[in-house]
């Protein structure tokens, strides 16, 4: 008779107050990977220490981006002596062209003239060809120092910013000076350094981890198999132990329902459907995850990530309230023993 009742009231606490202690804490961890390769001549921290954001970490010898950034620098500056060197190329040559229309002019006014005498034949014929000849020639002097002015006020460009060259000069050296700022490594946020496996003279290339950076945000992921979810919804209350400090019990809430797990995910990779296969005429439940947060204001720093813990779900009923809070006070409890 009491394994009866006993067999009911699991069955009916799993529907309406259901329990897990598949429950662990995690961490979310950003991997500290540089920007830059390098050779590290300074760790500015040890494992396990807690930084701030904008701490730094660890420092990449600099002096080759001290040279890139000296060698951009030297290239600006070359781009604004060019651009000054065009600048005067192109007085010079607005000048020419002055002098030439000058002389086109004067050799138009003595075209016209020797025109006028040839048909008085005060001057030969021959007289008149050269005129016409050396106007000619004036004319096309003046096309080509058109010509030579307009490729070099190409070649110039726009003045001040709007000027190419001068913009891929300077982006060269901004690109510089970011790459001599990734020389320092420093923390993206606040967090726990943690997996230091890093020593003065370890060579680091860009992209590749080097450490990691627990933060303290702590998220509680808690699997409940499938049946157990059927009354569960986004802001019902729970109770939480963790194994890592017995005896206590904390508030928190259900805060997300996940959409799924890996089982049910299915990837076009080309390979055939695989098909479950069971000898068990009663196979093992499904779980799906829940996450929750915690209500109280509670130091997070306490649980390390991966810490298990069990996750009560609290009933509105009261007298539901009052089972569930004793379950987990006496799972609370037994893991003194543990």
């Amino acid at each position: 008779m009491l394994f009866i009742l006993c067999f009911g009231y699991f069955i009916v606490a799993d529907l309406y107050m259901p329990m897990t202690p598949q429950a662990r804490v995690y961490h979310p961890v950003t991997q500290i990977t540089p920007q830059v390769n390098g050779k590290i001549v300074a760790v500015a921290v040890r494992n396990n220490q807690h930084v701030r954001q904008g701490e730094v970490l660890m420092r990449i010898d600099p002096r080759p981006y001290q040279l890139a950034v000296k060698r951009a620098e030297l290239a600006l500056a070359q781009v604004q002596q060019q651009n000054q060197q065009l600048d005067a190329d192109i007085k010079a040559l607005r000048a020419d062209l002055s002098a030439a229309q000058a002389k086109l002019h004067e050799q138009q006014s003595l075209h016209q003239r020797s025109r006028a005498l040839l048909g008085k034949q005060a001057i030969s014929q021959q007289h008149s060809d050269e005129i016409s000849a050396t106007l000619a020639s004036a004319q096309a002097q003046v096309s080509a120092v058109k010509a030579k002015l307009q490729a070099l006020i190409i070649k110039r460009g726009a003045h001040g910013e709007d000027n190419i060259a001068w913009q891929q000069a300077r982006n060269q050296l901004q690109q510089a000076q970011l790459n001599l700022s990734y020389t320092e490594v420093v923390a993206p946020h606040d967090g726990i350094i943690s997996n230091l496996q890093v020593t003065t003279g370890t060579y680091a290339k860009a992209g590749m981890a080097m450490t990691g950076l627990v933060t303290e945000q702590l998220d509680l992921a808690a699997d409940f198999r499938e049946k157990s979810l059927y009354h569960v919804r986004v802001g019902n209350r729970a109770l939480v132990s963790f194994d890592a400090l017995p005896g206590q019990v904390f508030a928190a809430h259900v805060s997300e329902l996940a959409a799924g797990s890996s089982a049910g995910q299915l990837s076009a990779n080309g390979i055939l459907a695989e098909v479950e296969t069971s000898n068990r005429w009663v196979r093992d439940a499904q779980r799906q995850r829940v996450h929750l947060q915690l209500d109280d204001e509670f130091t997070s720093s306490h649980l390390a990530s991966g810490a298990r813990a069990t996750v009560q779900i609290v009933p509105d009923d009261p007298v539901e309230q009052l089972l569930a809070n004793a379950q987990i006070q006496a799972v609370s409890l037994m893991h003194y023993i543990y």
